[in-house]
């Protein structure tokens, strides 16, 4: 019994931290142009599904009609979701235009 219950521990622990990080990127019209970053950031609690508050891209943006955006979680964001246990659940968003 104890040897079975170590082994689900061990699968438990690998399966946490062999978790990949979470990236999406969408490109709009041709893409950047000009290569200016902006970073902003969205917070959400209980493993994201409850929206504190999120980053207004169309402000970000402004008027520019290429760009592209990339919302990731970042090693510190992932660090703060472990850290409370999923409570707090940060994202980065980038936009590069």
């Amino acid at each position: 019994m104890k040897k079975k219950l170590l082994k689900f521990a061990f699968l438990i622990v690998m399966t946490v931290t062999m978790t990949s990080c979470y990236t999406f990127t969408a490109t709009v019209g041709k893409g950047p142009q000009n290569g200016i970053k902006t970073v902003a950031h969205n917070h959400y609690l209980i493993y994201g599904l409850a929206p504190i508050a999120t980053a207004d891209t169309k402000q970000l943006v402004g008027e520019t009609e290429n760009y592209s955006i990339t919302v990731s979680h970042s090693f510190i964001d992932g660090f703060l979701n472990a850290l409370t246990g999923g409570l707090y659940t940060p994202t980065t968003v980038t936009i590069i235009k």
